[in-house]
């Protein structure tokens, strides 16, 4: 036989290293099928796209007890990505031409539409909005700041294409006294540019004490009454703690089937700044127009409650509520959430609707002391779990056309 001759070193080399390219290049592919599946999942995690699904393990052509271990790291990737918060938008970039600060007065929801107005403003002006502060004097007096009531940091960051936002002005600007002003009711945004621009260009920092109806509702342009609605239905967002106590009184009225919100705003405050007393007894009436005499900044005084119900400008009474509810064919074991404060009267006046409806609920009937606690005495905090509530109803039903039922109409019918 004839003997076989020797490979020389060099051939031993090139398989040797043949083998090895083959190798690292098995190892290669495998982990830029790992990338480029990462990549897939976060791409489809951006766009709102629902995931592709994984693919299913199958046996590994190099045996042994981690045949899975290639398909088990995409499920991770897959599983991270899914994690990933979404991106931020990309940061608006603009001269900005002076700080605003604004002083939001009223309930939660007036506050709410005055902070759209006033991003809205900040915006079309150019303007640096600083973290509106709340009212805390008013009939309500809650102590609540904006961080306690909205999440502070998705506000700003869905915000960073429109308007840049801060929690506090510069250091340099700190000491200085802004020029304090309250802008015209229901003006457009050509008073704003025209009378507004130049006094925050001159002083830098300028502070509105009053922004309630400050800025047109109609005739706006149509990017600017965008950016009203995304603010109120996206960029203010209650805290996670609200947010999460909001969610389980829903999942806790769901457990029993379908309910209904009714908005029964028949409180003390309403009624006196309406001077609506329909109803009342005499020592009613006079508690509820010496309460309205005692609050300067409620301009209207002398008012005749008939002339003004008949004009359908005064809340229906939770008697007259009842008989809405039985006309409309609502069953007698509807399960009814009352979204409101303090009912004036108290149980006297809810005994009707009770007797025609006993299934009838509030917050303080859901939660426990220990849950509601932490809210009872920040009455903004609790219309906020209201809200959440009431978006989340089968059937929202107020009983006067003001902020939370413009509102809460607005967010139910998007789609």
């Amino acid at each position: 036989m004839a003997k076989q001759k020797a490979s020389p070193p060099g051939a031993v080399r090139r398989r040797l290293g043949g083998a090895g390219a083959s190798a690292v290049g098995w190892a290669l592919r495998v982990a830029t099928s790992i990338v480029a599946w990462t990549l897939l999942l976060h791409l489809f995690t951006f766009l709102g796209v629902p995931r592709p699904p994984l693919p299913i393990a199958r046996p590994s052509c190099l045996g042994g007890r981690n045949n899975s271990t290639a398909a088990e790291a995409v499920v991770a990737a897959g599983e991270a990505a899914h994690r990933v918060p979404p991106a931020l938008p990309p940061r608006r970039l603009y001269k900005s031409n002076g700080y605003l600060l604004v002083s939001c007065n009223g309930g939660l929801n007036q506050m709410r539409a005055a902070i759209c107005d006033m991003v809205t403003v900040a915006r079309y002006l150019n303007l640096t909005m600083v973290i509106p502060e709340l009212d805390k004097q008013s009939f309500w007096a809650d102590p609540s700041d904006f961080g306690d009531i909205f999440y502070v940091s998705h506000f700003i960051d869905s915000l960073r294409d429109e308007v840049k936002i801060v929690k506090e002005l510069p250091r340099k600007f700190r000491e200085k006294v802004p020029l304090s002003m309250q802008p015209i009711s229901w003006s457009s945004e050509k008073y704003y540019l025209r009378q507004i621009l130049p006094l925050v260009r001159k002083h830098k920092v300028v502070r509105f004490s009053k922004t309630d109806s400050r800025l047109a509702n109609n005739g706006l342009p149509l990017k600017l009454q965008k950016l009203r609605c995304y603010v109120n239905y996206n960029a203010l967002r209650f805290t996670p703690s609200i947010e999460a106590l909001g969610n389980k009184m829903v999942s806790i009225l769901r457990r029993t089937g379908s309910f209904i919100v009714l908005h029964l705003r028949y409180e003390m405050d309403m009624l006196a700044f309406s001077g609506c007393t329909h109803g009342c007894s005499d020592e009613e009436t006079e508690e509820l127009t010496r309460m309205r005499y005692a609050y300067p900044w409620w301009k209207e005084k002398e008012i005749d409650s008939e002339k003004k119900r008949l004009e359908g400008l005064c809340p229906l009474t939770p008697g007259e509520t009842t008989l809405v509810l039985k006309a409309l064919g609502f069953p007698r074991d509807t399960r009814i959430y009352i979204a409101s404060g303090e009912i004036y009267g108290g149980e006297k006046r809810l005994a009707v609707l009770k007797t025609e409806f006993p299934n009838v609920v509030r917050k303080e009937m859901l939660l426990s002391d220990d849950e509601l606690g932490p809210f009872q005495k920040h009455s903004t905090q609790m219309a906020a779990l209201d809200y959440l509530v009431s978006v989340a109803s089968d059937v929202f039903i107020p009983s006067n056309d003001g902020n939370m039922a413009k509102v809460v109409e607005g967010h139910r019918r998007l789609p």
